[in-house]
């Protein structure tokens, strides 16, 4: 034991080397070593001890937060380290217990009440999933998810961004997503403008229960028409299009486009459904209140190693260990994840776009100019393709037109346009900000494709 303890030490002591990228100092021995501390708790289950400092749920969180504390420390007090809390009940949470999440925020340099955010669910459970006593591993689920948003923090917390990161470990997503919606809640409370969630969930496995395996893909699930929809943008989206170009559905495009240019890592395989078949996560909750959020999580999932308790069975091994995990697939998931915050994070927001193409041959596309633009990419596809056009078609008369439009300056909010020779009808329009090589993710002009809650525009 104090062998592994004089080893982990060593290991998050490290020093991350000055490399091209923050991607590039993901360490898989990292991973690897918080694994085993979270593993070390015995159980992680919501409703287990709080206030025993080597098992349980309360001692999870407490080390999520001397993580968190610990890399502030390297970089000069960069985070502040908060853990928001409530006391809840549910279905299964038979009496109130208390909720604590362990979040970081690294504030960002010019336009701070803008935030991504990276999160994943502490806690645990064995086959029952009001069975707070047994031992519950947690190691992919989701153990993997906890030690990535650790690791994402360390590897950018060395460097400064334009916009805020918010690194987030939740608890009570077993017992109903329950840490999800506190942090939800939180976030509407700051007043922040979020651009972007990735939930990561169950992200350290290859192979499935089947024994097929891929180390190659990672699922990235996405809701159609959004959550928050009232009913006047639902009879929109019917007449006029937008039940495939929610502003999550768009995240995930931007993410697999983001995993394309990346030689060596992991292709992104978009699943255009909210959650699994029958299941759930944490990125629900941001989903009601009208928040773009995907999760992440591994290309196919291995049932006899998530929610059993540990047992061997008719010759079958069940319980989640850590000797189930790919830490190689885990890394390369890592990777990914630091490369779309580090991006994300000095990219502008996206615009909110609409157009006008009733009874005419063009198409006007129109928006609002953006923060930290100086750039405009204006996107186009045909309604029944899937993928914006990497480049502008032909118009109408043969003709070749810009896709790009650069703004110089321009007052936030001010109205912009530009005509494109493209019949409305037969054509779906976006826009994306840029700012020098970082661009936002297409926002769509759609009923509801706009990036912020519906609640905020829908008057």
């Amino acid at each position: 034991m104090i062998k592994r303890l004089a080893l982990l030490a060593a290991v998050l002591a490290a020093p991350l080397s000055a490399q091209d990228h923050p991607a590039d100092n993901v360490s898989e021995d990292r991973l690897r070593a918080d694994i085993d501390t979270l593993v070390g708790f015995g159980t992680r289950h919501t409703l287990s001890e709080q206030d025993n400092p080597e098992r349980g749920i309360g001692a999870a969180v407490d080390w999520g937060l001397d993580e968190f504390r610990a890399i502030s420390e390297r970089c000069d007090g960069c985070l502040e380290v908060v853990a928001p809390e409530r006391m809840v009940s549910g279905d299964r949470i038979p009496d109130p217990v208390r909720i604590r999440n362990a979040v970081a925020i690294q504030r960002g340099t010019e336009r701070p009440d803008e935030v991504v955010i990276v999160q994943a669910h502490i806690d645990s459970r064995a086959s029952n999933v009001l069975d707070w006593q047994s031992d519950a591993p947690g190691a992919n689920d989701d153990g993997s998810g906890t030690v990535l948003v650790l690791e994402a923090a360390r590897v950018l917390s060395g460097k400064r961004y334009p916009t805020t990161i918010v690194y987030a470990l939740l608890s009570g997503e077993e017992q109903g997503l329950f840490g999800g919606r506190l942090l939800a809640d939180w976030v509407e409370e700051q007043g922040y403008t979020v651009k972007a969630v990735l939930n990561n969930d169950i992200v350290g496995g290859s192979c499935g229960s089947d024994g097929y395996c891929d180390d190659q893909h990672v699922r990235v699930f996405s809701e159609g028409p959004r959550a928050d929809l009232t009913d006047r943008l639902r009879a929109g989206q019917r007449r006029y299009g937008g039940e495939n170009d929610s502003p999550s559905r768009n995240l995930s495009r931007w993410l697999d486009g983001l995993a394309d240019e990346t030689e060596g890592g992991l292709d992104v395989r978009q699943i255009w459904r909210t959650d699994r078949m029958g299941r759930g996560g944490d990125q629900i909750p941001f989903l009601d209140k009208g928040y773009p959020a995907v999760r992440i999580t591994v290309a196919v999932e291995d049932y006899e190693h998530q929610h059993q308790d540990l047992r061997v069975e008719d010759g079958v091994t069940y319980g989640d260990t850590p000797d189930e995990m790919d830490f190689a697939y885990l890394a390369k998931v890592t990777q990914l994840n630091v490369r779309a915050l580090d991006r994300l994070a000095q990219a502008p927001m996206p615009p909110k776009v609409s157009v006008d193409a009733a009874v005419r041959v063009d198409t006007e596309v129109r928006w609002e100019s953006i923060a930290g633009a100086d750039t405009y990419e204006i996107k186009v596809r045909p309604t029944d393709e899937p993928k914006w056009l990497q480049e502008s078609p032909l118009g109408n008369d043969g003709s070749m037109w810009a896709g790009k439009l650069e703004i110089e300056g321009g007052t936030p909010g001010a109205d912009l346009s530009t005509t494109v020779p493209l019949r409305g009808d037969d054509w779906l329009f976006g826009v994306q900000a840029c700012n020098g090589q970082y661009c936002s993710a297409v926002s769509s002009a759609v009923p509801g494709g706009a990036f912020e809650p519906v609640a905020k525009t829908d008057k």
